[in-house]
């Protein structure tokens, strides 16, 4: 109740916002990254924006996949719609009727409001046409299905990704039974990522991703391997000659005997999450650490020895 109260009072001040009928021309386009889809906005004029894209999305949904955004006045939704507006012969409504519910809002104070919504999910258009294309609003108020501080964080955080782990390993190519294999992530480059999503003129929420640990699955049992993760830091720790071994495995077992002869080593990087905005208390939003994990082939063989007689 509080936040919507907040998001009213700044829709109050806030200057008209650009675009056309309701909603811009401009799309945020997704895209598909395995199983995971990013988020792509429709009809909407959320600009998306940050270092926090192009990396690899966990999947994250949104909440509600529409929402209305506040468009024009009275006066500029008309002029808009009576350059844009088009009506097939044959059709059911004229175009003066189409015109109508504009014409009649003229010289009532208020905003136009315009459905927009998120494309890569499966419900996104079905949640759209659920709601009216066009809704008038009083001054100061916010309508039901009005975007919120809260979609507004929440959309951020669908758009956020991170880098897709690169597992390093020493030894590279093979390791052995009881021989240290130390684990880190390679090219890590910025481990503060950050995507902010702004509704021009209105409120605006940004939401950061800090690389926090990693976790380490040897891909085996207990009882064929160690997990060490005493000292991994936040990206493991790279082999050093004379260093001491604090983040890897320690196999005690050979892979001769499992698929393909190896282990699959599985390295989760996990990215802590925080949320910042302007136009409204952003303390509620709390988010659980973004995971995203790798893989890599980890053949253990065991050191031979042989034992000659002498004299």
């Amino acid at each position: 109740m509080i936040m919507n109260m907040v998001v009213a009072g700044l829709l109050l001040l806030a200057p008209n916002p650009g675009g056309g009928g309701g909603g811009s021309d401009v799309q945020v386009r997704g895209g598909q990254d395995g199983n995971t889809a990013r988020i792509s906005l429709e009809n909407s004029q959320i600009i998306i924006s940050g270092n926090g894209r192009g990396g690899r999305s966990d999947g994250y949904r949104l909440k509600r996949p529409c929402w209305y955004e506040p468009a024009q006045n009275a006066s500029d939704m008309l002029d808009f719609q009576q350059r844009s507006t088009r009506v097939d012969p044959g059709a059911p409504q004229t175009r003066h009727e189409a015109l109508e519910p504009f014409v009649e809002k003229l010289g009532e104070e208020g905003r136009w409001w315009t459905v927009a919504h998120d494309a890569s999910d499966p419900n996104g258009v079905s949640c759209q046409m659920a709601l009216d294309t066009y809704v008038f609003v009083p001054p100061g108020t916010t309508p039901p299905a009005g975007i919120t501080m809260a979609e507004l964080v929440d959309i951020a955080r669908a758009a956020l990704t991170v880098p897709e782990p690169k597992v390093e390993i020493n030894p590279d190519a093979k390791s052995y039974v009881n021989l240290p294999t130390w684990v880190w992530l390679g090219d890590v480059g910025e481990t503060t990522r950050s995507v902010t999503a702004t509704l021009p003129g209105i409120m605006s929420a940004t939401v950061t991703a800090n690389l926090g640990n990693i976790e380490i699955d040897s891909g085996t049992t207990g009882e064929r391997a160690d997990v060490v993760e005493t000292g991994c830091g936040v990206s493991g720790k790279p082999y050093a000659k004379g260093e001491k071994f604090t983040c890897g495995v320690n196999y005690r077992r050979a892979s001769i005997d499992q698929p393909r002869g190896v282990y699959v080593l599985e390295v989760t990087s996990v990215w802590d999450i925080g949320v910042e905005g302007v136009g409204g208390d952003v303390a509620p939003f709390v988010y659980e650490p973004v995971q995203v994990g790798a893989t890599r082939d980890i053949p253990v063989g065991e050191v031979q020895s042989t034992v000659r007689k002498t004299g």
